[in-house]
């Protein structure tokens, strides 16, 4: 069988597609799989045994500058690529406006999400076998209901398997270990405060483990180094591509991590972690591992699912965003001693 996947982004929703994987390649072992993903995140696609090629895009790029994309000729190649083979099946497991204009352009019958089980319903009208999937379900198990059905095999009833091999055995957190916190994330709400953040690296510090402090921009770079500064255990990264990163968090032992993409790929490489969850609601996209587990704000107006704060109460004063007061550092260490046990 082969089948044309289309998830082109972000990090995380690329992540949540490769339990799905799996499940379609136990039920078909000879299937191949051709990936529309952006060009950032092909070299995590590709690591999936499923998958044959990876069909790079620059979606985000070719929005800001369609003039420029069709100019160069990128648009051109992209199309040919995607028109290239004819599929036994299509599966947009987006189910957003520009992942329908992807599916409109494959060959093959298209499947994805309905318009009520859609984030945008408008992009199942390109679809020949809309199909229903309840919302309100978390992003990994919506997509792997959304390829059995497609597919027409038994939905598993197994954990997750994201299909990266680890041959690293995750240290017990009682000897010194090799620990990494992901401490960036696109949202102000999402943002553990810095001063916990220093807190939790004094306490891995003291229990003699090593901590790596990955960064993707300046201001991530800068914060790195604010919190490392003086701790002589805790190291800042190099830049370094997703490709390298993903061979380190498959030779780590543990992770601490706010609602970010490297959360959700460091549980998929099988470390024993915590994500913390403010303004985001872990039930729809919390970290799924074998010792991943998610820490949720106990406050009352999270998860508020929002950019920006708007709590103007008394609780939480002196700590932003207030919702993280009710994770401290200690808690949030003593989560993850019992997670790596």
């Amino acid at each position: 069988m082969r089948l044309l996947l289309i998830k082109t982004s972000s990090m995380g929703d690329v992540i949540h597609a490769l339990p799905a994987l799996t499940d379609a390649l136990v039920a078909f072992p000879s299937l191949k799989v051709d990936w529309v993903v952006e060009d950032s995140f092909a070299d995590l696609a590709i690591r999936h045994p499923a998958v044959n090629t990876v069909i790079p895009c620059a979606l985000r790029r070719w929005r800001k500058h369609p003039i420029k994309a069709r100019r160069s000729g990128e648009w051109a190649a992209f199309n040919a690529a995607v028109q290239s083979n004819s599929y036994d099946a299509v599966i947009d497991a987006q189910g957003l406006l520009k992942s329908a204009f992807v599916t409109r352009l494959s060959r093959g019958p298209k499947y994805g999400f309905d318009k009520h089980s859609a984030r945008e319903g408008l992009s199942a009208r390109v679809l020949d076998h809309p199909l229903p999937v309840a919302r309100g379900q978390h992003a990994i198990e919506r997509v792997r209901q959304l390829f059995s059905q497609a597919l027409n095999y038994p939905l598993a009833d197994t954990a997750p398997d994201y299909g990266l091999p680890r041959e690293h055995v995750p240290a017990p957190l009682s000897e010194p270990a090799e620990l990494v916190f992901c401490h960036g994330t696109t949202w102000a709400t999402k943002h553990y405060p810095e001063a916990f953040w220093r807190q939790l690296l004094e306490l891995a510090s003291g229990d003699g483990h090593r901590v790596h402090l990955p960064w993707g921009n300046d201001e991530e770079k800068a914060r790195a180094e604010r919190l490392a500064a003086g701790l002589e255990r805790v190291c800042v990264l190099p830049k370094m591509g997703l490709d390298a990163l993903t061979d380190k968090l498959l030779s780590w032992d543990a992770f601490i991590a706010v609602d970010t993409g490297l959360a959700h790929l460091a549980a998929a490489a099988g470390l024993p972690g915590v994500a913390l969850y403010g303004p985001t609601d872990p039930v729809l996209t919390g970290v799924q591992g074998m010792r991943a587990s998610s820490l949720a704000a106990d406050f009352p107006c999270a998860p508020c699912v929002q950019g920006k704060c708007t709590y103007r109460g008394e609780l939480g004063k002196g700590v932003e965003p207030p919702c993280f007061s009710s994770l401290k550092p200690k808690q949030v260490w003593q989560q993850l001693l019992r997670v790596a046990s």
